[in-house]
């Protein structure tokens, strides 16, 4: 999830080992439609490695991660955990052999869905021809 403009996505791994979440993050970061600067992660060791260390120094983004029993450093994933992974996808584990089709419904469905009022981003004030402001929202080219 982006803080500033609110994009996310949602995906699931298959099991969570320090390789399975590459191809994962690899496909997230690619969606994208603008230039990811930071990552924050928690202390997970899936996170924490050194093929995600590689995969994010390419593009050049810094890696953050949260402090030890400090839940607020992830807040913002962890109110979206709440508000559309747990009502989209419910309160229970989705076992490894379904990671596959859940990824598929996030890609075609879900993350577009999430998506659809974002490209936008902000307004911009234009005035008209006869001295009127009207906001436009021009779209974002990827």
């Amino acid at each position: 999830m982006d803080c500033v403009t609110q994009w996310q996505f949602v995906a699931t791994t298959e099991r969570i080992i320090e390789t399975c979440p590459l191809p994962v993050l690899k496909a997230l970061l690619a969606g994208f439609p603008f230039q990811v600067l930071g990552f924050h992660a928690d202390n997970d060791s899936e996170y924490i490695n050194h093929a995600v260390v590689e995969l994010l120094a390419k593009p050049d983004i810094e890696l953050t991660r949260s402090r030890p029993r400090r839940s607020n450093d992830s807040a913002l994933v962890e109110t979206n955990n709440g508000a559309v992974v747990r009502k989209h996808l419910g309160y229970a584990h989705i076992p490894q052999r379904f990671a596959v089709p859940v990824n598929a419904f996030c890609a075609e469905h879900l993350n577009p869905y999430l998506n659809f009022h974002r490209p936008c981003c902000f307004a911009v004030e234009q005035v008209d021809a006869k001295g009127k402001s009207v906001k436009r929202y021009p779209r974002i080219r990827s």
